[in-house]
């Protein structure tokens, strides 16, 4: 009844944070036009007369129609072109019956003086999707899914809100990134496991993980000569206004912070693992408490490893395929900058998780072994 009434207090507290989180502005709310409106709208008229194709590539532009389907403005009708680029990830084809995401730009009197069919609406599909996860975790998962769910919502707004525009106001990026990080791991583990010796030690356990990538993410970066203009969008951020950010720092956070999770997960298991054998045996040493840690972290940790390198490799696939394709050495692939980015993402998030396992064993023989 303790811990039920400990968990149902965790969860209002982090309920209402994420709450304040939805509604705390970034400070980056005015970069766009207050006279921009985004409405959805449906394509009824195509013309794709003057699109020029050139193989695979298209360029020129499409001359579409768009009806308003919501907003002040709905029913209207709008003739807009569509361009193109010649970029098949970034350029797209209307179709009659699409819905796109429309941007409207008024002038003082309300009228619209310019319309941009950005892209294919998709928002709809994503609502109903996370939906659907949530209705299934919390399904199976009850109160435990129930908490699991309010720290993925806390997560992602944290990342948003938090996260995101501080690394854009300049502050240290490996810094907030690791405060970012530790409160991330203390809300998922403190409200699945509630504030508990089982908490604590995941906790721990995992900060030290990510700590230990996080070094090694510092130290191998510099090693490999490699640069944060190996992210996605780096050099467009760049050119917009935002010259001063350190890259490389960005690069380094990105690095633990994408093995943060996983770290989360081989804490908990080994954590939770301990916390059993001693409540079956409360008698039992803190050296064989730590040898049954270690046993149950060299059982999960070969699984998990495998599992970075799938969720990373499937990030780069056709990369490889074009090497392939072309008949590159490895010796050549591996030494490209973008490459060599995704095995450091890689081996630097594996030594994390192979080091948090003895972390959390160690930090659990001694928080729950009392003798």
């Amino acid at each position: 009844m303790r811990h039920t009434r400990y968990d149902s207090i965790l969860v209002i507290v982090f309920a209402v944070l994420s709450t304040a989180l939805y509604f705390m502005p970034t400070g980056f709310e005015g970069a766009q036009p207050a006279n921009a409106l985004r409405v959805r709208g449906e394509i009824v008229e195509v013309d794709n007369s003057e699109v020029q194709r050139l193989g695979m590539i298209k360029k020129g532009h499409q001359t579409i129609v768009v009806r308003i389907l919501n907003g002040d403005h709905e029913g209207e009708e709008h003739e807009t072109a569509n361009q193109l680029m010649g970029r098949m990830d970034l350029d797209k084809l209307y179709a009659v019956g699409d819905t796109a995401l429309v941007v409207l730009s008024e002038n003082d009197a309300g009228e619209i003086t310019f319309v941009n069919a950005q892209d294919h609406y998709r928002l709809g599909l994503e609502v109903l999707l996370l939906g659907l996860f949530a209705v299934l975790l919390v399904a199976f998962g009850g109160w435990t899914g129930l908490k699991a769910l309010l720290s993925f919502v806390f997560a992602a707004l944290l990342l948003w809100k938090g996260l995101v525009p501080a690394l854009l106001k300049g502050y240290d990026p490996i810094w907030v990134s690791l405060g970012v990080v530790a409160l991330l791991a203390a809300v998922v583990i403190f409200l699945v496991a509630g504030v508990t010796r089982k908490g604590m030690a995941a906790f721990i356990g995992a900060f030290l993980g990510v700590l230990t990538s996080c070094l090694m993410a510092w130290y191998f970066t510099h090693e490999f000569h490699l640069h944060g203009a190996v992210l996605p969008f780096a050099e467009t951020l760049l050119y917009s206004g935002f010259g001063h950010l350190d890259l490389v720092r960005i690069y380094i956070a990105a690095v633990f912070i994408a093995a943060s999770g996983a770290v989360m997960d081989l804490a908990m298991d080994v954590a939770a693992s301990m916390h059993e054998v001693v409540e079956k045996k409360p008698d039992i040493s803190r050296i064989e408490a730590l040898k049954s840690g270690m046993r149950v972290g060299r059982a999960v940790v070969g699984t998990m490893t495998t599992t970075l390198l799938l969720a990373y490799s499937g990030g780069f696939i056709t990369l490889l395929m074009a090497f392939m394709a072309q008949g590159i050495p490895l010796a050549n692939m591996f030494n490209l900058v973008y490459v060599a980015a995704e095995v450091l993402k890689t081996l630097v998030g594996s030594f994390g998780l192979v080091t948090v396992a003895p972390f959390t064993a160690l930090v659990g023989a001694f928080i729950f072994v009392r003798k």
